[in-house]
């Protein structure tokens, strides 16, 4: 019996020391769009990212860094600026979005690139919702820049890092569509009778009849099937 209970005092300390030696992962998050290194790792889009590519939202270290990785050594390859990081082409604002995998009270969320704080949102220390988005204005920078996003955890020491690289001034949203002129119908001129006729090239002064009525061209075109007179008082007017 006494030796039960003996081996049953080992098992429950070796569960308490397990439970209280574990960090637990009460808060995870990081950059979603425009692509963080750590997005496009778990993306696929950058090779030999490590183990980064299976938690993307394990960013976290203490407050006050200025590194993508968060000084944690399973993380580095996210601070070598050998990669051939993705470059997202934005105009002189841009919404960085971030994604939560567990939300925690929030102090602030801050925006670097290099030493400089481009902006600050005050997290109210509050639960942030499964996705936050923040306008930022990138006035003053241009080309390419590296954007480090931090999220300050509320009530704890700890802060969560993004590094997002940009092409400031490179454009960003739907590109402005190239509009292909309509060709113009190839129809062989004939000279104006006396009754409107589609295929009829008119010129300024002709006259016309149509179902009973005259008109005058205004403007030279070439008649089509619905384009009759009634319709287009920008071409015709009555006589």
């Amino acid at each position: 019996m006494r030796r039960t209970l003996t081996l049953v005092a080992v098992v429950v300390i070796a569960v308490a020391t397990t439970v209280f030696n574990t960090t637990p992962a009460f808060a995870h998050g990081y950059v979603l769009t425009p692509p963080s290194r750590q997005a496009n790792c778990a993306q696929g889009k950058v090779s030999g990212c490590g183990n980064i590519i299976y938690e993307p939202q394990s960013v976290e270290g203490p407050k006050g860094l200025r590194s993508c990785h968060a000084n944690l050594g399973q993380f580095a390859q996210l601070s070598d600026e050998s990669k051939a990081w993705p470059v997202a082409s934005v105009g002189s604002s841009v919404t960085f979005t971030w994604t939560f995998t567990v939300q925690h009270r929030t102090a602030n969320f801050e925006y670097y690139i290099g030493n400089t704080r481009v902006a600050t949102f005050d997290g109210r220390n509050q639960q942030p919702p499964p996705t936050v988005s923040h306008p930022v204005s990138l006035s003053g920078f241009s080309g390419r820049q590296k954007v480090l996003a931090v999220w300050n955890i509320g009530d704890t020491s700890n802060a969560f890092y993004s590094c997002i690289d940009l092409n400031v001034g490179g454009g960003g949203g739907n590109p402005t569509p190239t509009i292909t002129p309509t060709p113009t119908p190839t129809v062989t001129p004939t000279t104006p009778s006396g009754t409107w006729k589609a295929g009829t090239a008119y010129t300024p002064g002709n006259t016309v009849t149509y179902n009973g009525a005259t008109y005058r061209c205004l403007q030279a075109h070439t008649a089509l099937t619905g384009w009759e007179p009634p319709n287009v008082p920008a071409l015709w007017a009555r006589a």
